[in-house]
């Protein structure tokens, strides 16, 4: 008992009235009471709350004595006395009325216009005080609260209503159809304590009236209507009522018909204004009027194209309200119109061609907007909760004195009262006034991450700008074809899957397709990146997830559409890795590949977990398989050439080396150490998507072990097997066919044998490979011996005519045999004249005569030489510069035509669709094919005499 005296002390002039009311036995509480003021010396402002209990108590005694007995009336009485002044107040001047509207029995209330407009705001009053009640002992929920609000409003407009309707009878006017419309949070029903209630009034003009005379008897009523609820009284007012959202605001007529409110907004009426038209809701009057009036402005607030100006407009006018809200908790920054705008815009936008979008309720808004996958669910959530907390706190700001306030107080003691009006309570960890104040701003810093995510999407100015149809399967393939797509038929079937339904997905693919279906005719191939969305769309088990990482990056969309129209292989490997497609949008992370360490670590990881060589080769595939991805993305995209390419494939195989060496290794574990050479392209570190992986494997046997050669060859046939590529996942294939003796020969061989076999059997062209020998993957140490091993024989002093005229012999059989009869030779990029090998061969033949007297020149990269042999004199800036482009051409060609292709091709195709695709793949506009072949030409020829002249001797 005395526990409470000692945390707050009851003043004598209190107790007096506690005593009548039983609150008190002398000076210490009754067992009734002691929870109850308990409960106000912990709640905010403990003096006040007694001092207006006293005041209570003592109007009504016998309420005291029944609070004190039953907690169901005890609780809310505290309650209302710790949080509102102004409630307090009205609770005290009518007794039995808390009694009355605190226990449920009357939620209703109930107006009588018969006592004009003073019984009108006693009403109301009351009206909130049993709402308060409820509100502040957790009975109601914020939403329940705003709704309840929103009745009351209704009920007393509709009093309001008729007693102005009277007057203006009275004065010999007519009676005409009239419906005050309710706007803003009274239209959404989520209306605050001391809200202002928005209004339009809208008026009918009946046949046997003059409409001079019914626009008066409107003016009137409308009139009489702010002045009965908003005119002030002994007891205050009603509602605060603005009629300022009307047509021209406070210079426009009180009152229109529903064609002179058509005739504004198809002439004058500013975004904001039709806007405000979301939450508009008949509230009193004549219903049906109310209804032609939201029928009348649908197709102004949801416009066939609504324009990007309109969204630029509206993101104006949020930032200006920012800028004057300072830290304000409805304007200010991660406040509540945050959340308000967002979803209005949404709604603006989206709610055109859906709908079910359209609700004047911010949370019910917000309820379909995640229903329908245009806002992510964890972002639905956060702003749903926050946006009940956030109004919370609304309510106990307002609740005070029934004032218009959206600022928390500034000094610690107000904030404080709010902090323990909301339900904190001083705790050993931190006090009501932390919590709240760490809670405020991980509420508002979530509210305005998201707010800016959706306010400031970047798609919402393509959506704007489209026209807000359901486009109907026949109406989109009319569409297509116009855009150039070809195949009717599929395209029918492809728009009928992604769009049939009322799931998350189709909704959402319907707002896409538009934009879409004008990314998709840019594509390559328009008919191919079409079927393969739907495969991709309709095949992933999260496609929702998946359309909504589209709908929040208009990058991604795009880039998907040209991938999707590029060829087959990049749609399996999108299906494949989903989780890839944010990446698409971000320009700095889809360009940056990572370093080759990267790439080992992340091989690595990937496969030393896996408990079998099985897994382990199935995680170092997928691995390949999202980096071959990335590149190729990043390609296709334009972010990254050919260069760029070569060498992103290149340490993607280096890494995919490690690991399969590492899985091989774990499997023999008795091996010797091992290197693995790379030769060829993926040597000179300028792989193609086609390439294979030319490979030399080496081991040191220590000290002569007689089993080091066998253990060898087991890693050598394990190491094959967990590089190979599956049927359903691309990736690299390991070639050993340049070891000495090729398929014949053993697939991994020591530094001594080598060295035998360099001394006595090798030919010419085996030297002419090891110029582009590197280290890849293994042992560092093997592989530097290696390499130390083979500089001698390859840079050799008495390089000379015979060996030359070897090496060009060895070219033109190449040229005469390794072209395949399906190819065409006079558009072949790897083996044609002019082409790759061309170039490769050209560089080789000058290392090799050169290299032993020029190290400079040593280097296995095919580009990285032709600059080292120019600054060496040994070709001509000019000459580098046209076996360059020519290089750089067709290594770009050849890549675009195996991502078309999904497999190997190394000519031009001779289908003639086949090659305008490719063209349009690589930004060839204008009379696509013929651009290409042209361009094909005049580079090779190029090429191909200065191949003549510095690979053939000929002048």
């Amino acid at each position: 008992m005395n526990g409470y005296r000692a945390r707050v002390a009851i003043p004598a002039e209190h107790r007096p009235a506690l005593r009548r009311a039983g609150w008190l036995d002398g000076d210490d509480p009754t067992a009734g009471a002691a929870a109850l003021l308990a409960e106000a010396a912990r709640g905010p402002d403990p003096e006040g709350t007694l001092a207006r209990l006293a005041r209570l108590l003592d109007a009504d005694p016998v309420l005291g004595r029944d609070a004190a007995a039953d907690p169901g009336l005890g609780r809310p009485l505290v309650a209302v006395a710790g949080a509102s002044r102004a409630l307090s107040a009205v609770a005290a001047e009518r007794p039995g009325a808390f009694r009355e509207v605190s226990s449920g029995a009357r939620q209703t209330p109930v107006f009588d216009t018969t006592g004009g407009a003073g019984a009108l705001r006693r009403a109301v009053r009351e009206a909130l005080l049993g709402i308060a009640a409820r509100d502040l002992t957790g009975a109601m929920d914020m939403p329940a609260v705003g709704a309840a609000l929103a009745e009351v409003a209704d009920l007393a407009a509709a009093a309001a209503l008729e007693i102005a309707g009277e007057a203006a009878a009275g004065r010999g006017l007519p009676r005409i159809p009239m419906t005050v419309v309710a706007m803003g949070k009274w239209g959404g029903r989520e209306l605050n304590y001391a809200s202002d209630i928005d209004v339009l009034f809208v008026y009918d003009v009946p046949p046997d009236i003059d409409p001079a005379i019914a626009g008066e008897a409107a003016r009137a009523v409308a009139g009489g209507f702010l002045e009965t609820l908003g005119g002030h009284g002994p007891d205050g007012i009603a509602f605060r009522v603005d009629a300022n959202l009307r047509p021209e605001g406070r210079s426009g007529p009180l009152a229109r018909t529903v064609d002179s409110y058509r005739a504004y907004w198809e002439r004058w009426a500013e975004t904001w204004e039709l806007q405000a038209m979301l939450k508009a809701r008949p509230a009193a009057g004549d219903p049906a009027l109310g209804a032609r009036l939201l029928e009348a402005a649908e197709p102004f607030v949801f416009p066939e194209t609504l324009g990007a100006e309109a969204v630029a407009s509206i993101r104006a006018m949020k930032v200006r309200t920012e800028q004057l809200a300072g830290e304000e908790l409805k304007r200010g920054v991660g406040g509540i119109r945050d959340i308000e705008f967002a979803v209005q815009l949404l709604q603006l936008v989206h709610g055109r061609s859906d709908p079910l979008l359209r609700h004047a309720n911010t949370l019910d808004a917000l309820a379909v907007l995640h229903d329908a996958g245009y806002v992510r669910p964890e972002d639905a959530a956060t702003l749903s909760e926050a946006y009940r907390w956030l109004r919370d706190v609304e309510h106990r700001i307002q609740l005070v004195d029934l004032r218009q306030s959206h600022q928390l107080p500034e000094d610690a003691a107000g904030r404080e009262r709010i902090a323990k009006a909301m339900g904190y309570r001083d705790e050993p960890a931190a006090t009501a006034l932390e919590q709240f104040e760490r809670d405020l701003v991980e509420r508002r810093a979530a509210v305005r991450t998201i707010h800016e995510r959706l306010f400031y999407r970047p798609l919402l100015e393509a959506f704007a700008d489209s026209p807000a149809v359901r486009l109907g399967v026949e109406g989109a393939a009319r569409q297509l074809a116009a855009l150039g797509f070809l195949d009717a038929p599929a395209a029918r079937r492809a728009l009928g899957d992604l769009t049939a339904g009322l799931s998350r997905r189709s909704r959402l693919m319907q707002q896409l397709l538009p934009l879409m279906m004008d990314w998709l005719s840019d594509a390559p191939d328009p008919d191919l990146g079409l079927e393969q969305l739907r495969l991709l769309v309709t095949s992933t088990a999260d496609n929702a997830q998946l359309v909504g990482a589209l709908r929040d990056s208009p990058v991604a969309a795009e880039r998907l559409c040209r991938l999707l129209g590029t060829g087959r292989l990049l749609a399996r490997l999108l299906d494949r890795i989903p989780a890839f497609l944010p990446r698409l949008g971000d320009d700095r992370a889809l360009a940056t590949f990572g370093s080759r360490s990267d790439l080992v670590d992340e091989a690595l990881a990937g496969v030393t977990v896996r408990e079998s060589a099985e897994a382990g080769a199935g995680a170092l595939r997928r691995f390949v398989a999202r980096r071959i991805l990335w590149a190729a993305a990043a390609d296709v995209s334009g972010l990254i050439g050919e260069t760029a390419v070569g060498t992103a494939l290149s340490d993607t195989a280096d890494a995919a080396a490690e690991a399969a060496l590492w899985i091989a290794r774990r499997e023999v574990p008795d091996a010797p150490p091992m290197a693995v050479i790379a030769a060829g392209k993926w040597g000179g570190r300028e792989l193609n998507y086609a390439s294979d992986l030319d490979a030399l494997l080496v081991f040191d046997p220590g000290d002569g072990d007689p089993d080091a050669a066998e253990a060898a060859s087991r890693v050598a046939t394990r190491l094959v097997a967990a590089l190979r590529a599956d049927d359903t996942t691309p990736g690299f294939g390991i070639d050993l066919g340049l070891r000495p003796e090729g398929k014949r020969g053993a697939p991994a061989r020591s530094l001594a044998s080598y060295r035998a076999y360099y001394e006595r059997w090798a030919d010419t062209w085996e030297f002419q490979a090891l110029l582009r020998a590197r280290p890849a993957a293994g042992d560092p140490g093997v592989g530097a011996g290696f390499a130390e091993l083979v500089e001698p024989f390859v840079y050799r002093d008495d390089f000379g005519e015979a060996e030359t005229r070897e090496v060009r012999r060895m070219k033109v059989r190449v040229e005469r045999e390794r072209i395949l009869p399906s190819e065409d030779p006079d558009f072949h990029m790897k083996l044609g004249r002019g082409g790759m090998a061309d170039v490769e061969w050209t560089v080789q033949l000058l290392q090799l005569q050169h290299g032993a007297a020029e190290p400079s020149i040593r280097s296995p990269g095919t580009r990285e030489a032709l600059t080292a042999l120019t600054a060496a004199g040994l070709l001509t800036a000019a000459e580098a510069g046209i076996l360059d482009d020519a290089y750089r051409f067709c290594a770009r060609v050849r890549n675009r035509l195996f991502l078309q292709a999904g497999r190997q091709r190394d000519s031009l195709p001779a289908d003639t669709g086949q090659t305008v695709a490719l063209a349009r793949s690589l930004g060839y506009r204008l009379n696509p094919r013929t651009s290409l072949r042209e361009e094909y030409r005049r580079v090779t020829r190029r090429a191909r005499r200065v191949v003549e002249r510095r690979f053939f001797g000929e002048p």
